[in-house]
């Protein structure tokens, strides 16, 4: 059994790695000729953790990576509507970590060089198509710095080449661009900051029918200096839903165009502008997804990560699903071997469902009803927030983040592992 995986991130790395730890030969092939810890932070949920502390990545996680401790929501003055614990601190029996998307990347190619050896990762190669028959799958690559053509042969070719994946494309040629919903959000990370609330938590401010502001720390080295590396994504309606335009998600956003809806956000423990100011670099794409596909295999061919499930980054969840994504992958085909439809068969029984439901649920903004109630309410701020929501609002917002977000605490601390005997 031998697998081909296209695309180096961070559901291509885990694929590898589970691959590795499961017994079944892999290869990654990656279209940049030089992989560099770029980009900016995300967030690790507690059942990708868990599943990368099984790859033994545990310790180095920790060295890198700020435990989360809270999930806080508070409107555009600061004022807070709703902290919710995240992590152990939520029961789990594994944190949640905000992490530095490029150093997590690094940490992962790192074990997979060293695990499958120094040609485990192919780089220059752009995957261009495939061929198939009963017993094998064929890749088509081209080498980047020469243009050369070659073929790749393999039992399995997955396709983790990220949201705009050329093998979704070759699986479904029909379909059309990414659906944008009218937001515009633009990223970026400020080092050296001075830490704001409790060092650890991630701060949700403001509401997507206006303008919202996400910031939280992403490294361990400088909190362990008494300053943080702030990462920030700020996000504006700018227009209605359609096509998404320009969805390059490694375009240089202009300084100018963000600052210019939060020039007045000084909150109480943050000052937005001079935040935003204080970045070497800001990014700018469109908040864009894909409607869930009917099916991400065929033959000896499938979809991984965003590849297969591009959703809003409104619950945290992107990287954290491809990890459960490449776990259950590898378990499949090493459980099914040498049966890979039978094997694709189980890996999409398990994950293309669920997926398309948390696709479904984060594109619904769902915690923008209960933000919009106190904007309502409350336009110029409040000092408590039980004078403007009800308990009971306030106990659905929790009910609904805990749906785009969460794991069944008690299910995933005593589910059994999916680490192939």
């Amino acid at each position: 059994m031998r697998v081909l995986i296209i695309g180096a991130g961070i559901g291509g790395l885990a694929t590898a790695l589970s691959l590795h730890a499961a017994g079944v030969d892999c290869v990654i092939a990656e279209s940049v000729a030089e992989l560099r810890p770029l980009g900016v932070g995300i967030n690790l949920q507690p059942h990708a953790v868990r599943e990368l502390t099984e790859l033994g990545l545990g310790e180095a996680l920790a060295e890198i990576g700020v435990p989360t401790s809270y999930l806080s929501y508070t409107d555009r003055y600061g004022g807070e509507i709703l902290s919710l614990p995240r992590g152990r601190g939520a029961g789990y029996h594994w944190p949640q970590y905000s992490i530095h998307r490029g150093e997590l990347q690094m940490l992962m190619l790192g074990a997979v060089r060293e695990r499958l050896g120094p040609d485990g990762v192919r780089t220059g190669l752009v995957f261009e198509d495939y061929v198939q028959d009963a017993a094998r799958v064929t890749a088509r690559l081209r080498e980047a710095c020469s243009g050369r053509l070659m073929e790749e042969d393999a039992d399995l070719l997955v396709g983790a080449d990220g949201v705009n994946s050329t093998v979704r494309a070759r699986l479904h040629p029909s379909e059309g661009p990414l659906l944008w919903n009218g937001i515009r959000m633009w990223r970026g990370t400020a080092s050296g900051r001075e830490e704001f609330l409790d060092g650890m938590t991630l701060l949700v401010a403001g509401s997507n029918r206006a303008a919202k502001i996400v910031a939280y720390p992403i490294s361990a080295r400088e909190r362990a200096r008494g300053r943080a590396l702030v990462n920030w994504v700020a996000e504006v309606k700018v227009g209605e839903p359609g096509p998404a335009p320009a969805a390059d998600w490694s375009r240089v956003g202009c300084l100018h165009d963000v600052l210019a809806h939060y020039e007045d956000w000084r909150l109480p423990y943050l000052d937005v502008p001079e935040l935003i100011r204080a970045s070497d670099r800001i990014l700018e794409h469109p908040m864009a997804d894909r409607d869930p596909l009917p099916f991400w295999s065929e033959g000896r061919v499938t979809l991984l990560g965003d590849a297969a499930h591009p959703m809003y980054p409104v619950g945290s969840n992107g990287g954290s699903q491809a990890v459960l994504d490449a776990r259950v992958l590898a378990r499949a085909v090493a459980l099914r071997a040498p049966d890979v439809p039978a094997a694709l068969a189980d890996y999409e029984d398990q994950r293309r469902e669920a997926t398309a439901r948390l696709v479904l649920a984060h594109r619904e903004l769902p915690m923008e009803e209960t933000i919009g109630k106190v904007l309502e309410r409350a336009p110029h701020g409040f000092a408590d927030i039980a004078d403007v929501l009800t308990p009971a609002e306030l106990a659905d917002m929790a009910a609904v983040q805990k749906r785009i977000t969460d794991m069944d605490v008690r299910a995933l601390n005593e589910r059994p592992s999916w680490s192939v005997p």
